[in-house]
């Protein structure tokens, strides 16, 4: 009878064991999948894309938003941006109906290191006008004065 006391035990520290190394390795990808601006964008090469949107994919830990862009030779790139986490831009003013496919935006941002199709955004420029900050906050990316948090 001892030994079936020690048994249980034995299994259910093997068990908190393995759900415990397991949160961890979650944990780790998530935090791991985050990043700094200057991680993967170049501050030097400050870029305009200017586009219909194609796709938009509100994820965490940052939204991305895919657009068309056609270059001064004429030639159609599409182009990742990144942006802040959905819920920031959410509270900013940018929504599903803000950016379905088809929308025409402007955004103002900066290259990828690696000079792939990918960008960080500062600024979206809607069809109607509106300006709004999509950038996120505190992630080493230039201060320009367009980040609200930073005046």
């Amino acid at each position: 009878m001892e030994q079936k006391k020690v048994s249980r035990l034995g299994k259910f520290a093997i068990g908190v064991t393995a759900v415990s190394i397991a949160a961890g390795a979650i944990a780790t990808l998530n935090v791991s999948a985050h990043h700094a601006f200057g991680a993967e964008f170049d501050p030097n090469r400050p870029l305009i894309l200017r586009g219909p949107v194609t796709k938009v994919e509100w994820v965490n830990p940052h939204a991305w938003i895919h657009l068309e862009h056609t270059t001064e030779e004429g030639e159609k790139e599409v182009w990742m941006v990144e942006g802040g986490t959905p819920n920031t831009l959410l509270r900013r003013g940018l929504n599903r109906r803000s950016l379905t496919p088809g929308t025409y935006i402007i955004v103002d941002g900066y290259q990828s290191k690696d000079r792939s199709k990918r960008a960080n955004g500062r600024d979206v420029t809607l069809a109607d006008g509106r300006k709004v900050f999509m950038g996120s906050s505190g992630t080493g990316a230039p201060r320009d004065g367009r980040d609200p948090t930073e005046r």
